[in-house]
């Protein structure tokens, strides 16, 4: 069944409104995994309710894992607010079935994890999920002595064979197609009898910010972890065995979506504050704040937020957003509407997203009258008045915000299958309605 079109609203005045932006997907699904590996209970506060969490809560649930959501708890002094209490199991459960839809985080997160249950545990996924890189994490978990089978494929379907148990040690792997190789050996490397030492023999590594996320966060459940931006030996990653603790997390607001937000002021000449913006982060979409002040806009910090100011005028960018890929479609539409040429670069990884992101951009862009063409690692975007037309998103909730975001200009563009936005923003229709409402703020 077709998805109905969602016409794109047009802006007939400049914003000017507050957001609350929903909890890091980045955040809730690694602090959800750690939980899982503690060694007593542990609180997941303000975490997002979406697609992608869910999948992972579910997954969780399949092996074991208590997972208890509540609202307006204030256990801990953190305030009120939802919160998921996770109640670790003595042994993770085999047999399990597990989907991982086509989230990243979860097929990615979950089979180092599965290694430790005491049974086999069958993944699946949407069919995109059987095209998306999973080698590094099945050769790996192979090389370490995990037993998978895969029909060799190299991705999904695919069983885990748990042993309860996995040895560890080096491995090396090619994490040039996603970051996340590593951050899942890093989340479970301390359950494993020898820990992980983990070293990328393949080309850079994309999205090195949502790494130093992982590290972060599995020191602060108390793991030791050597990293290259601490001075240790260039791509590699080390974890030393021990046990996990049980916290009480609290997630920030997930910065890179922000990134359609922060364009309408861009695009509308107006004022849009994000709630609660941390002044420390390592979070990639806090890098928004430099990459839209150089297509034309100002922030500043405030007592209830990130204040972002545009002009109305757009420039142009030449950009490498090889950390920051997940922000390229809003950006891609924003420089659309730029007054100069736009050159977006190093981000040839994300080919293999939740769909193929170049091209995808590059085909719905020009069949609204845009110039974008594909070069080997990134696209160039050559403005154009623009045209409506429908929107294609190809079950990519990035490229419907995208498509919203060019709606704010040009009359008549309709997006296809806007509900994808669930995936990481929950009721997005209805906030983006909300931002061009005169009473937003």
């Amino acid at each position: 069944m077709t998805e109905a079109l969602w016409p794109a609203p047009v802006a007939n005045a400049a914003v000017d409104a507050t957001v609350t932006i929903p909890g890091s997907k980045s955040a809730t699904n690694r602090a959800l995994v750690l939980a899982a590996l503690a060694d007593g209970p542990g609180w997941v506060r303000h975490p997002l309710r979406s697609r992608d969490s869910q999948l992972m809560a579910d997954g969780l649930r399949a092996l074991g894992i208590g997972i208890e959501e509540t609202v307006n708890a204030a256990t801990g002094g953190t305030g009120g607010g939802e919160a998921w209490r996770i109640i670790p199991a003595g042994r993770l459960r085999g047999p399990a079935q597990v989907d991982v839809g086509n989230a990243g985080t979860v097929m990615r997160f979950l089979p180092p994890l599965a290694v430790l249950a005491d049974g086999p545990v069958h993944f699946d996924g949407d069919p995109r999920s059987y095209e998306r890189p999973q080698h590094g994490v099945i050769n790996a978990l192979r090389a370490l002595g995990a037993r998978i089978d895969d029909g060799g494929r190299g991705g999904f379907p695919l069983t885990v064979h748990g042993s309860g148990a996995l040895d560890g040690g080096p491995v090396e792997l090619d994490a040039s197609s996603s970051s996340q190789f590593i951050s899942a050996l890093l989340l479970s490397g301390a359950r494993y009898n020898n820990g992980v030492e983990i070293r990328n023999i393949g080309g850079s590594v994309p999205s090195l910010p949502h790494i130093r996320m992982t590290v972060d966060m599995v020191r602060k459940a108390g793991a030791q972890v050597d990293a290259p931006e601490d001075g240790g030996e260039k791509d590699v990653w080390r974890v030393t065995p021990g046990a996990l603790i049980g916290r009480d997390v609290v997630v920030e607001p997930d910065l890179s979506n922000a990134a359609p937000f922060f364009a309408a002021a861009l695009v509308t000449g107006g004022k849009v504050t994000v709630r609660d913006w941390p002044k420390h982060t390592y979070q990639p979409g806090d890098q928004l704040r430099e990459i839209y002040t150089a297509m034309g806009g100002t922030c500043r910090f405030t007592d209830e937020g990130l204040e972002f100011t545009g002009t109305g005028r757009i420039k142009g960018i030449e950009a490498d957003l090889h950390d920051v890929g997940e922000l390229t479609p809003v950006i891609a539409a924003v420089a659309a509407l730029a007054d100069s040429e736009s050159h977006l670069y190093g981000i040839s990884h994300l080919r293999l997203h939740e769909t193929d992101r170049l091209a995808a951009l590059a085909k719905e862009i020009n069949d609204l009258g845009g110039d974008v063409t594909e070069t080997e690692d990134g696209l160039r975007i050559r403005p154009r008045p623009l045209h409506g037309g429908v929107f294609h998103t190809y079950e990519d909730h990035r490229l419907a915000t995208a498509a919203a975001v060019i709606g704010l200009a040009v009359d008549g563009v309709q997006v296809e299958n806007v509900a994808t936005t669930a995936k990481t923003l929950p009721d997005f229709p209805q906030m983006w309605a909300d931002l061009l409402s005169p009473a937003s703020s």
